[in-house]
Protein backbone atom coordinates (compact mmCIF):
# COMPACT_ATOMS: atom_id res chain seq x y z
CA UNK A 1 0.00 0.00 0.00
CA UNK A 2 1.26 3.26 -1.04
CA UNK A 3 1.33 6.30 1.25
CA UNK A 4 -1.07 8.90 0.41
CA UNK A 5 0.91 12.11 -1.05
CA UNK A 6 1.45 15.23 0.75
CA UNK A 7 -1.25 17.80 0.18
CA UNK A 8 -0.31 20.63 -2.00
CA UNK A 9 -3.73 22.92 -1.96
CA UNK A 10 -5.77 22.46 0.93
CA UNK A 11 -9.62 24.17 1.05
CA UNK A 12 -11.65 24.41 4.16
CA UNK A 13 -14.90 26.37 4.15
CA UNK A 14 -14.45 28.59 1.38
CA UNK A 15 -17.44 31.04 1.01
CA UNK A 16 -17.68 33.75 -1.62
CA UNK A 17 -20.91 36.10 -2.43
CA UNK A 18 -21.93 38.81 -4.50
CA UNK A 19 -24.31 40.77 -3.09
CA UNK A 20 -27.52 38.56 -2.52
CA UNK A 21 -25.86 35.60 -4.73
CA UNK A 22 -23.68 33.08 -2.52
CA UNK A 23 -21.43 31.17 -5.01
CA UNK A 24 -19.30 29.16 -2.42
CA UNK A 25 -21.06 28.39 1.13
CA UNK A 26 -18.24 25.70 2.55
CA UNK A 27 -16.78 24.16 0.09
CA UNK A 28 -13.95 21.80 1.20
CA UNK A 29 -11.74 20.09 -1.25
CA UNK A 30 -7.95 18.66 -1.46
CA UNK A 31 -5.33 18.52 -4.07
CA UNK A 32 -2.46 16.27 -3.80
CA UNK A 33 0.96 16.86 -4.68
CA UNK A 34 1.69 15.67 -8.26
CA UNK A 35 -2.31 14.73 -8.61
CA UNK A 36 -4.84 15.65 -11.53
CA UNK A 37 -8.03 16.98 -9.77
CA UNK A 38 -10.65 17.51 -11.77
CA UNK A 39 -13.62 19.79 -10.85
CA UNK A 40 -16.56 19.50 -12.82
CA UNK A 41 -19.94 21.49 -12.45
CA UNK A 42 -22.19 23.30 -14.61
CA UNK A 43 -22.42 26.91 -16.01
CA UNK A 44 -22.27 29.26 -12.76
CA UNK A 45 -21.88 26.89 -10.58
CA UNK A 46 -18.63 28.63 -9.33
CA UNK A 47 -15.54 26.93 -10.66
CA UNK A 48 -14.14 29.90 -12.01
CA UNK A 49 -14.71 31.93 -8.82
CA UNK A 50 -13.21 28.87 -7.02
CA UNK A 51 -9.46 28.90 -9.18
CA UNK A 52 -9.75 33.20 -8.60
CA UNK A 53 -10.01 32.23 -4.99
CA UNK A 54 -6.72 30.13 -4.91
CA UNK A 55 -5.31 32.96 -7.08
CA UNK A 56 -5.74 35.39 -4.92
CA UNK A 57 -7.48 37.31 -7.60
CA UNK A 58 -10.79 37.64 -5.76
CA UNK A 59 -11.24 37.56 -1.86
CA UNK A 60 -12.81 35.45 -0.23
CA UNK A 61 -15.36 35.91 2.19
CA UNK A 62 -14.42 33.21 4.85
CA UNK A 63 -12.71 30.03 4.85
CA UNK A 64 -9.19 28.59 4.55
CA UNK A 65 -7.07 28.53 1.89
CA UNK A 66 -3.43 26.63 2.31
CA UNK A 67 -0.78 25.99 -0.76
CA UNK A 68 1.98 23.93 0.42
CA UNK A 69 0.85 24.23 4.16
CA UNK A 70 0.87 27.96 4.54
CA UNK A 71 -2.52 30.06 4.71
CA UNK A 72 -3.15 32.31 1.37
CA UNK A 73 -6.39 34.03 2.49
CA UNK A 74 -5.35 37.64 4.43
CA UNK A 75 -1.99 37.65 3.59
CA UNK A 76 0.28 41.05 1.97
CA UNK A 77 0.80 41.78 -1.30
CA UNK A 78 4.49 40.77 -1.45
CA UNK A 79 3.57 36.96 0.41
CA UNK A 80 0.71 36.68 -2.81
CA UNK A 81 3.25 37.49 -5.47
CA UNK A 82 5.63 34.71 -3.87
CA UNK A 83 2.87 32.01 -3.73
CA UNK A 84 1.51 33.24 -7.22
CA UNK A 85 5.33 32.01 -8.34
CA UNK A 86 4.45 28.05 -8.01
CA UNK A 87 1.28 28.88 -10.41
CA UNK A 88 0.84 28.33 -14.07
CA UNK A 89 -2.55 28.98 -15.06
CA UNK A 90 -3.79 28.30 -18.43
CA UNK A 91 -6.77 30.83 -19.02
CA UNK A 92 -10.55 29.37 -20.63
CA UNK A 93 -10.19 31.66 -23.92
CA UNK A 94 -6.32 31.03 -24.32
CA UNK A 95 -6.39 35.30 -22.93
CA UNK A 96 -3.08 35.90 -25.46
CA UNK A 97 -1.74 39.23 -26.03
CA UNK A 98 -2.45 40.51 -29.54
CA UNK A 99 0.01 42.98 -29.79
CA UNK A 100 2.60 40.58 -28.59
CA UNK A 101 4.52 38.01 -30.76
CA UNK A 102 3.88 34.29 -29.84
CA UNK A 103 7.25 33.64 -27.90
CA UNK A 104 6.84 36.74 -26.06
CA UNK A 105 3.29 35.45 -24.86
CA UNK A 106 4.82 32.45 -23.93
CA UNK A 107 7.67 34.21 -22.19
CA UNK A 108 5.71 37.04 -20.38
CA UNK A 109 6.41 35.40 -16.65
CA UNK A 110 9.59 35.19 -17.15
CA UNK A 111 10.06 38.55 -18.50
CA UNK A 112 7.94 40.39 -16.41
CA UNK A 113 7.80 38.18 -13.71
CA UNK A 114 11.46 37.06 -13.50
CA UNK A 115 13.49 39.55 -15.46
CA UNK A 116 15.18 37.41 -17.75
CA UNK A 117 16.79 38.39 -20.63
CA UNK A 118 15.51 38.89 -23.48
CA UNK A 119 17.11 36.53 -25.55
CA UNK A 120 17.52 33.89 -23.01
CA UNK A 121 13.56 34.39 -22.59
CA UNK A 122 12.95 33.70 -26.41
CA UNK A 123 15.44 30.60 -26.45
CA UNK A 124 13.28 29.26 -23.36
CA UNK A 125 9.92 30.18 -24.89
CA UNK A 126 10.60 28.42 -28.28
CA UNK A 127 11.79 25.38 -25.98
CA UNK A 128 8.32 24.97 -24.35
CA UNK A 129 6.73 25.99 -27.74
CA UNK A 130 8.50 22.58 -28.99
CA UNK A 131 6.96 20.78 -25.96
CA UNK A 132 3.72 21.57 -27.12
CA UNK A 133 4.23 20.48 -30.65
CA UNK A 134 5.02 24.09 -32.09
CA UNK A 135 8.00 24.99 -34.76
CA UNK A 136 9.95 27.59 -33.71
CA UNK A 137 8.92 28.94 -36.93
CA UNK A 138 5.41 29.76 -34.90
CA UNK A 139 7.30 32.25 -32.55
CA UNK A 140 7.13 35.00 -34.57
CA UNK A 141 3.62 35.33 -35.60
CA UNK A 142 0.74 36.99 -33.80
CA UNK A 143 -2.02 35.08 -32.50
CA UNK A 144 -4.34 36.17 -35.19
CA UNK A 145 -2.33 34.06 -37.10
CA UNK A 146 -3.23 31.16 -35.31
CA UNK A 147 -5.81 28.63 -35.29
CA UNK A 148 -7.61 28.03 -31.82
CA UNK A 149 -5.75 24.92 -31.68
CA UNK A 150 -2.00 26.60 -32.14
CA UNK A 151 -3.41 29.34 -29.69
CA UNK A 152 -4.78 26.80 -27.08
CA UNK A 153 -0.93 25.49 -27.46
CA UNK A 154 0.49 28.92 -27.04
CA UNK A 155 -1.24 29.53 -23.97
CA UNK A 156 -0.17 25.86 -22.49
CA UNK A 157 3.40 27.04 -23.36
CA UNK A 158 2.79 29.90 -21.49
CA UNK A 159 1.23 28.11 -18.30
CA UNK A 160 4.44 25.94 -18.03
CA UNK A 161 7.18 28.27 -18.72
CA UNK A 162 8.11 29.39 -15.91
CA UNK A 163 7.95 25.61 -14.82
CA UNK A 164 5.31 25.95 -11.73
CA UNK A 165 4.97 23.36 -9.30
CA UNK A 166 1.17 23.38 -9.96
CA UNK A 167 -1.17 24.39 -12.92
CA UNK A 168 -4.46 25.61 -12.95
CA UNK A 169 -6.83 24.80 -16.24
CA UNK A 170 -9.90 27.02 -16.78
CA UNK A 171 -11.73 25.11 -19.76
CA UNK A 172 -8.66 23.90 -21.80
CA UNK A 173 -10.99 22.47 -24.06
CA UNK A 174 -13.60 24.63 -24.48
CA UNK A 175 -14.31 25.68 -28.52
CA UNK A 176 -12.32 23.31 -29.54
CA UNK A 177 -13.31 20.15 -31.86
CA UNK A 178 -13.18 16.99 -30.79
CA UNK A 179 -9.64 15.31 -32.29
CA UNK A 180 -8.18 18.68 -31.01
CA UNK A 181 -9.61 18.52 -27.49
CA UNK A 182 -7.96 15.14 -27.37
CA UNK A 183 -4.52 16.32 -28.88
CA UNK A 184 -4.92 19.16 -25.70
CA UNK A 185 -6.06 16.69 -23.27
CA UNK A 186 -2.79 14.80 -24.19
CA UNK A 187 -0.53 17.41 -24.26
CA UNK A 188 -2.17 17.96 -20.37
CA UNK A 189 -1.18 14.42 -19.37
CA UNK A 190 2.39 14.14 -20.82
CA UNK A 191 3.23 17.75 -19.66
CA UNK A 192 2.23 17.51 -16.17
CA UNK A 193 3.57 14.03 -15.55
CA UNK A 194 6.63 15.09 -17.04
CA UNK A 195 7.12 17.58 -14.91
CA UNK A 196 5.70 16.17 -11.72
CA UNK A 197 3.57 18.98 -11.45
CA UNK A 198 0.03 19.28 -9.62
CA UNK A 199 -3.19 19.84 -11.83
CA UNK A 200 -6.44 21.27 -10.88
CA UNK A 201 -8.83 21.51 -13.85
CA UNK A 202 -12.51 22.82 -14.00
CA UNK A 203 -14.51 21.93 -16.83
CA UNK A 204 -17.81 20.96 -18.21
CA UNK A 205 -16.36 18.20 -20.74
CA UNK A 206 -16.84 14.86 -19.32
CA UNK A 207 -14.32 13.12 -22.00
CA UNK A 208 -11.71 15.52 -20.97
CA UNK A 209 -12.71 14.74 -17.20
CA UNK A 210 -11.99 11.31 -17.23
CA UNK A 211 -9.28 11.16 -19.71
CA UNK A 212 -6.85 13.93 -17.37
CA UNK A 213 -7.89 13.04 -14.05
CA UNK A 214 -6.80 10.94 -11.10
CA UNK A 215 -9.62 12.37 -9.12
CA UNK A 216 -13.07 14.24 -10.11
CA UNK A 217 -14.65 16.47 -7.96
CA UNK A 218 -17.97 17.90 -8.64
CA UNK A 219 -19.07 20.90 -7.34
CA UNK A 220 -22.91 21.72 -6.56
CA UNK A 221 -24.96 24.71 -4.78
CA UNK A 222 -21.44 25.99 -3.68
CA UNK A 223 -20.10 22.80 -2.09
CA UNK A 224 -18.21 19.78 -3.11
CA UNK A 225 -20.74 16.90 -3.62
CA UNK A 226 -19.12 13.85 -4.33
CA UNK A 227 -14.96 13.32 -4.98
CA UNK A 228 -13.67 10.46 -5.86
CA UNK A 229 -11.49 8.27 -8.27
CA UNK A 230 -12.17 8.70 -11.86
CA UNK A 231 -13.40 4.91 -12.12
CA UNK A 232 -16.22 5.22 -9.40
CA UNK A 233 -18.25 8.15 -10.91
CA UNK A 234 -20.43 6.18 -12.70
CA UNK A 235 -20.95 4.80 -9.57
CA UNK A 236 -21.20 7.74 -7.17
CA UNK A 237 -24.52 6.81 -5.51
CA UNK A 238 -25.44 10.52 -6.02
CA UNK A 239 -28.76 11.26 -9.02
CA UNK A 240 -26.88 14.98 -9.22
CA UNK A 241 -23.52 13.47 -10.24
CA UNK A 242 -25.39 10.86 -12.52
CA UNK A 243 -27.46 12.97 -14.23
CA UNK A 244 -24.29 15.50 -14.92
CA UNK A 245 -22.04 13.22 -16.01
CA UNK A 246 -24.85 11.78 -18.42
CA UNK A 247 -26.15 14.76 -19.75
CA UNK A 248 -29.49 14.49 -19.16
CA UNK A 249 -31.96 17.36 -18.86
CA UNK A 250 -34.46 15.41 -16.40
CA UNK A 251 -33.31 14.86 -12.49
CA UNK A 252 -32.74 16.44 -9.79
CA UNK A 253 -30.68 19.89 -10.86
CA UNK A 254 -32.90 22.31 -12.23
CA UNK A 255 -31.81 24.35 -15.23
CA UNK A 256 -33.06 28.11 -15.22
CA UNK A 257 -34.34 28.80 -17.90
CA UNK A 258 -36.63 31.74 -19.42
CA UNK A 259 -39.70 31.35 -20.99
Amino acid sequence: MTDKPPTKIRVRGLRKAFGAKRVLEGLDLDVGAGESLVVIGGSGTGKSVLIKCILGLLKADGGSIQVDGEEVIGIDTDQREEINRKFGMLFQGSALFDSLPVWENVAFGLLAGKGLHRKLAREKAIEKLAQVGLDSDVATLSPSELSGGMQKRVALARAIATEPDIILFDEPTTGLDPIMADVINNLIIKITRDMGATALTITHDMASARKIAHRIAMLYEGKIIWVGPVSEITRSGDERVDQFIHGRAEGPIRMAVRA
